[in-house]
């Protein structure tokens, strides 16, 4: 699949229609299927570093789940094996907004996402721009002190995937 939009076409378009991304959680879980860790990507911003969820868009006559797999190897290498259902269902949908205080906010465009929790198999390690992987238990994820390393916006998704897995 070859380049999608030049950057200048992309911020166009991004100034006139909702993009359209995932955001994913990817997870271990034990042979019963419940979540052992949660992985959790270090990575540079332009305002520093911070912890984020795997997340990108979904490009034009790319389906969903070739977007999902894309990301995940793009974010934590090409052997990190998630399961995907034959079904794929988003836990929830985020919307984005480049307006602050109106919901999440993303300041270069108005985009949704569909937010997926996905198990992976294989080994995983930081790729593309990514610094590191890390894995932690859901308690830990829990803690207010890891999800200050994280936009605001991520950390509600992760709230509403532990929400989802029983980890509240």
């Amino acid at each position: 699949m070859g380049p999608w939009l030049s950057p200048e076409e992309l911020e166009f378009v991004r100034r006139k229609v909702p993009m359209v991304y995932v955001d994913i959680v990817p997870v271990r879980t034990d042979e019963s299927g419940q979540v052992e860790s949660i992985g959790l990507l270090l990575e540079a911003q332009d305002d520093g570093i911070s912890r984020a969820l795997v997340t990108g868009r979904v490009l034009f006559h790319e389906t969903v789940r070739e977007a999902i797999v894309r990301h995940l190897e793009k974010d934590l290498g090409p052997v990190a094996l998630p399961q995907l259902s034959p079904s794929i269902q988003p836990f929830t949908i985020a919307e984005y907004f480049p307006t602050p205080g109106s919901g999440k906010y993303d300041e270069r465009q108005h985009a949704v996402s569909l937010c997926y929790i996905v198990p992976v198999m294989g080994e995983c390690g930081p790729a593309a721009d990514t610094l590191e992987v890390t894995w932690f238990t859901p308690g830990e994820v829990r803690t207010p002190e890891l999800q200050a390393e994280m936009n605001e916006s991520h950390a509600q998704i992760l709230r509403q995937a532990l929400g989802q897995m029983g980890e509240l």
